[in-house]
C-alpha cells in the first residue's frame, strides 16, 4: 500500500468512526479530496484508490485536470468571479461557494443555456471575517431563497470555513452554529428538505463531523503538503 493509500484509507476510518459517534451510520459523509497544486499522476494515484470526488480553487488548473481524468466527480470550492462563469458552470458538476445573489443568477443562466441543473452550496462566512466570502448567518434567507427560485440550480446545503485556529477544538462552536442555522432553515419552513453542510478540513473534520458535517474538504492530510 502505498502512503497515499495508507492515507486516504485512514482519513476513511476516521470519518466513519466520527459519523458513528455522532448516531449516524458510518458511511454518512462524503470526502472531497482538495486537490488543488497537486499534480494529475497523484489524483490518478487517488482515483486508482476509489476517490472519485475533487474539489479544485483554481479554474485554469481545474480544467487541465478534468480534461486530463475523465470519469470523476469534481466541486468548485474557490472564489467565483463573475467572468469565469461560464467554465464553472462547463465543467464542475457542483459548485460549494455561491456567495452572493448576482453569483446565483448568473450562474442559473449559464446552466440554462447548457440544460444543466447543478447542486450548489451557500456559503456562509460565520466567523464574520472580512477577508472571507459568504454571507453573514443573519443574511441566509435571502441567499437561500433565491437559489431556490433558480431552476437549475438545485439547493445541497450551506458551506463554510471557520477562522483558522492552532487548536482544532476551537472551530467545533462554529459548527455548531452551522448546523443550528441549517436546522432553523428547516424549522421556519425556509427550505423544504433537510440540508446538507460541507465543514471541516484536514486539522478538524472529524469534529466537523461529530457536529453534523455532511461532506468533508480533506487536502494536505490526503496528499501532504503542498508548496
Amino acid at each position: 500500500m502505498t502512503t497515499l493509500q495508507s492515507r486516504l484509507a485512514d482519513i476513511r476510518e476516521r470519518m466513519a468512526c466520527a459519523a458513528i459517534r455522532s448516531g449516524r451510520e458510518a458511511g454518512a459523509v462524503t470526502l472531497i479530496a482538495v486537490s488543488k497544486r497537486v499534480p494529475v499522476a497523484r489524483l490518478q494515484e487517488a482515483a486508482d484508490a476509489g476517490q472519485v470526488l475533487f474539489g479544485e480553487n483554481y479554474l485554469q488548473e481545474a480544467a487541465d485536470k478534468i480534461a486530463a481524468l475523465p470519469g470523476l466527480g469534481w466541486h468548485f470550492i474557490g472564489g467565483i468571479q463573475s467572468n469565469k462563469i461560464s467554465l464553472i458552470a462547463e465543467l464542475f458538476q457542483v459548485v460549494e461557494t455561491v456567495d452572493r445573489l448576482k453569483i446565483a443568477y448568473a450562474l442559473e443562466n449559464q446552466l440554462a443555456s447548457l440544460d444543466k441543473i447543478m447542486p450548489v452550496y451557500a456559503q456562509v462566512n460565520i466567523g464574520r471575517e472580512s477577508q472571507k466570502s459568504g454571507v453573514l448567518p443573519e443574511c441566509v434567507d435571502e441567499l437561500v431563497a433565491g437559489i431556490q427560485k433558480c431552476p437549475h440550480l438545485r439547493l445541497a446545503g450551506l458551506m463554510a470555513m471557520p477562522p483558522y485556529q492552532p487548536d482544532p477544538e476551537a472551530s467545533r462552536p462554529f459548527f455548531c452554529q452551522m448546523k443550528e442555522l441549517a436546522d432553523d432553515l428547516l424549522q421556519r419552513g425556509v427550505v423544504s428538505q433537510a440540508l446538507g453542510l460541507s465543514m471541516g478540513m484536514s486539522a478538524d473534520f472529524e469534529i466537523a463531523i461529530e457536529e453534523g458535517a455532511t461532506l468533508v474538504r480533506v487536502g494536505s492530510a490526503l496528499f501532504g503538503e503542498r508548496g
